[in-house]
């Protein structure tokens, strides 16, 4: 009976009822007392199987009708349960478990895309300017939000896991990796929020700066990536430590204690929709300055807005003001929607930020298209040696001189780049972005 009345303990506590502990208690333990007496009056009421069956029985949790062996029996939630609505809540638990697989295949995704866009920005070194610097930093940040979640994930004891005689040893030990796991978890979102605000910054620098010297700004961006998140995730470390150093740290019993990760989040969120406003009006005056039509107009500044979307992280002001607090008594439609769209949005931006600000880059497309000729003038040139030319020497100097007329023509015949079809919103913006690149290249061949 001690086992039950811990049990009932617990549970008063974890539950949302507005009333004081002692009251709670009580009357979740009469509730459990009526579960208790219909479950033995069913147990009694009903003919036994025939056949060898597991029995029937009441575990103190729940009330468990006879089985066959080797199968599975399910039973519905206990309606004692604090948490228990007839009707309402019947399928919360799928909802929850169906948002896991959905964010779990787009950060998986995401993961996959990102990893091979940041390979290829660091591979080709023609690639590399303040612009895809910042690219690749965020795509770090990227990377790592969704292996610490997909870790974080792993981590978790799920609820069917759970058993009474648990060795407590056992449980501490994976608590202290939990944790560890949950404290890379929230830096890498601060992390990811803070590059999207660099992306942020860095692009409006550009439309409104006139002197801009970039490697000087670029230990601020890095300073701000990855330094500032540390500033924020250090004392929510302290704090849990030594007032919440329960379980995982995955819930916010003091809802104050959580705004020290959220507060800087929603600073980030909402500087850079600032910062989207204030571009979107810069774009319209240049579209309006070069006297497009009217259907072009509205085609290009529509494909630019999306295209800063993901970028910025935008999406995240739907529903920045919801918190918890709001939608705790009742609005369990509204939080559910609130949960969907930040899953979704969040474990999917960053496919579609590869996607569009690598592959589907005109510069990139065009690298890696020189790659690839090359590669294959030189299968060429081994393969007509192999069946032509049989002296080592006259092989190695067809070779060296086929590859310096190669590298000579392929400047003459690859494509130069226009800036109205590159995918980046940066050269549909501003023409200047791409001289840049090009002056970094220069001299860094000089």
């Amino acid at each position: 009976m001690s086992q039950v009345f811990l049990l009932l303990t617990l549970l008063s506590f974890s539950s949302c009822i507005q009333v004081s502990s002692a009251a709670s208690l009580k009357t979740l333990m009469a509730r459990w007392m009526m579960y208790r007496d219909e479950c033995f009056r069913n147990i009694s009421r009903e003919p036994p199987m025939a056949g060898l069956v597991c029995n029937r029985t009441f575990d103190k949790y729940a009330c468990w009708p006879d089985a066959l062996p080797n199968t599975t029996v399910s039973v519905a939630c206990p309606w004692y349960l604090p948490w228990h609505k007839e009707g309402k809540t019947q399928h919360y638990g799928r909802i929850l478990s169906q948002f896991r697989t959905m964010y779990t295949i787009g950060y998986s995704l995401s993961l996959a895309a990102l990893v091979l866009a940041l390979g290829i920005l660091v591979a080709f070194r023609k690639l590399h300017c303040m612009r895809n610097n910042i690219h690749m930093n965020l795509f770090a940040s990227f990377i790592l939000r969704a292996s610490s979640i997909l870790i974080k994930d792993a981590m978790l004891e799920r609820p069917d896991d759970f058993h009474v005689g648990q060795d407590i040893t056992t449980e501490l030990e994976t608590a202290v990796g939990c944790r560890v796991a949950m404290v890379m978890m929230q830096y890498s979102i601060l992390a990811n929020n803070y590059w999207l605000l660099v992306e942020g910054i860095y692009l409006h620098s550009l439309l409104v700066v006139t002197v801009l010297t970039e490697r000087n700004y670029f230990a601020i961006y890095q300073c701000i990536g990855w330094g500032a998140p540390l500033t924020f995730v250090l004392p929510w470390v302290i704090v849990k430590y030594l007032y919440e150093n329960e379980e995982c740290w995955v819930q916010n019993i003091n809802m104050e204690y959580w705004w020290i990760i959220r507060s800087p989040i929603l600073l980030a969120v909402l500087i850079n929709f600032f910062i989207f406003i204030h571009i979107i009006k810069i774009l319209v005056s240049k579209l309006r300055a070069h006297q497009m039509r009217y259907s072009d107009y509205k085609l290009r500044l529509a494909k630019s807005t999306l295209t800063l979307i993901p970028l910025l992280g935008i999406h995240s002001v739907l529903f920045s003001f919801v918190t918890d607090e709001s939608t705790s008594h009742g609005a369990l439609s509204l939080r559910l929607t609130k949960l969907f769209i930040d899953l979704f949005f969040n474990s999917f931006q960053g496919l579609l930020v590869a996607i569009l600000y690598c592959f589907v880059n005109k510069e990139v497309q065009s690298e890696i298209l020189k790659k690839w000729r090359r590669w294959k003038l030189g299968r060429d040139i081994e393969e007509e040696y192999r069946h032509t030319y049989s002296h080592p020497e006259e092989k190695q100097m067809l070779v060296s001189n086929s590859q310096n007329g190669m590298s000579t023509g392929l400047q003459f015949t690859s494509t130069p780049q226009d800036s109205s079809t590159c995918s980046s919103i940066t050269e549909d913006i501003v023409m200047v972005d791409r001289g840049k690149c090009c002056s970094v290249h220069q001299d860094s061949s000089l």
